[in-house]
């Protein structure tokens, strides 16, 4: 397997020298966790966005034969022809134009990545990580294949990983949501439930698998939050034009640093001058990434008492929280906190209002919309994105007992 033409290799952040692809993914020198490379002179926006080289041609919709995400593989590691996919990617962009009124704006979109394939955004970057793995020259080697997960990431990972017919094994807390469990099973993945939250699922990764492993966590393989960097490519051939402000469910870090990165890529080729106003949304029970930018921080303090209802959420000390909070801080982002009764309401609203079934994370985004607009945070032109992170199928018994409890 070749990689793409614009691929450099992997840059350590530490020491700044490229690697080639390694099974390890740190560098060889420092122990950094490398990030993806390009030479973004070899990439015009013409061949990122798949159209015709002539000055006549403009951003767009997107084309429905296109191969998902993998469209935008002249900034990906790895050719389309070559990835391992079940058609992640190229996910609805809904108009919500009840929620435009509400908030006083031109327009809101509701990015439903619930329409994936496990039904989460984390297919993304997991088809990424699990092609990476593919291009190994030897890929049955590196069994066992773990991660520790709040519950998307391991389902969507025993899938990918499931499709070249190798063992994964994802650690889970035991607060995750029933579905997600079953479905790491049904897709042949092996779960090892833990007791407690998601800081005692990562311990447990090395505690109980005495091998050496081959990690699928977050920024370990750096090729999650890169194949999260497409939902930014898609966001601006959905549109035709930078929004002005994406609303991101934040728990890892991966999706504000992926994100930010694919707004960043499409300065240094050209094809805008400007990126949107960046928000992460975290619950007021657990919120290191919000906490960190509001107080000036590079890198967040680990929470110390993490309780929120939103188990995807739910991750007191993540491992992307230094990355997230310099690109918040590079793209003069912003973070805001809620409560889980409104990030719930949230949810429940858009269902009833705007057809699209989001899971409880999911509903953080339009829960921040709403108490950013509060705030005084909007005028009165600006397009709005809310990322729908996951499928309502994640979490109904949360969904329907938090619209019981309610009376609505």
């Amino acid at each position: 397997m070749e990689p793409t033409a614009a691929f450099q290799g992997l840059r350590c952040p530490a020491c700044e020298r490229i690697h080639a692809l390694t099974s390890d993914h740190s560098c060889p020198d420092c122990g950094a966790a490398c990030e993806v490379a390009y030479d973004y002179a070899a990439v015009t926006p013409a061949e990122l966005f798949d159209l015709p080289d002539d000055t006549e041609s403009e951003v767009g919709a997107d084309d429905p034969s296109a191969p998902g995400h993998w469209r935008f593989d002249a900034l990906l590691p790895f050719a389309a022809s070559d990835a391992v996919t079940a058609g992640e990617g190229g996910t609805p962009l809904v108009a919500a134009d009840r929620l435009a009124e509400e908030l006083d704006v031109a327009d809101v979109y509701i990015k439903d990545e619930g329409r994936n394939p496990t039904g989460t955004v984390y297919d993304r970057g997991m088809s990424l990580a699990v092609t990476a793995l593919a291009a190994e020259d030897d890929p049955d080697a590196l069994e066992p294949i773990a991660l520790a997960t709040t519950g998307n990431s391991g389902q969507s990972a025993a899938a990918y990983v499931g499709r070249l017919g190798l063992r994964s094994y994802a650690f889970v807390p035991s607060r995750s949501a029933f579905s997600n469990k079953a479905m790491i099973n049904v897709h042949g993945g092996e779960m090892r439930v833990v007791g407690g939250r998601y800081a005692d699922a990562v311990e447990a990764v090395d505690e109980q698998l005495a091998t050496d492993y081959y990690s699928l966590q977050e920024f370990t393989t750096p090729y999650r939050h890169e194949g999260a960097k497409t939902l930014a490519f898609e966001l601006y051939a959905d549109l035709g034009e930078i929004p002005d402000y994406v609303f991101i469910p934040t728990s890892t870090g991966e999706l504000i640093a992926g994100v930010a990165n694919g707004f960043e890529e499409l300065t240094e080729i050209g094809a805008t001058e400007s990126t949107p106003t960046i928000v992460a949304v975290q619950p007021t029970s657990c919120a290191p990434i919000a906490t960190a930018l509001e107080r000036g921080e590079s890198a967040p303090e680990p929470w110390a008492v993490p309780d929120t209802i939103v188990g995807e959420l739910e991750v007191p000390d993540p491992a992307g929280g230094p990355q997230a909070v310099d690109a918040l801080q590079r793209l003069d982002g912003d973070a805001v906190t809620v409560d889980d009764a409104d990030i719930l309401d949230s949810a429940v609203t858009v269902a009833q209002q705007e057809v699209i079934e989001m899971g409880a994370a999911g509903g953080a985004a339009p829960a921040g919309a709403w108490a950013y607009d509060e705030d005084g945070g909007f005028d009165s032109d600006e397009t709005v994105v809310l990322l729908n992170t996951e499928s309502g199928a994640k979490t109904p018994d949360i969904l329907r007992s938090h619209l019981m409890g309610g009376g609505r």
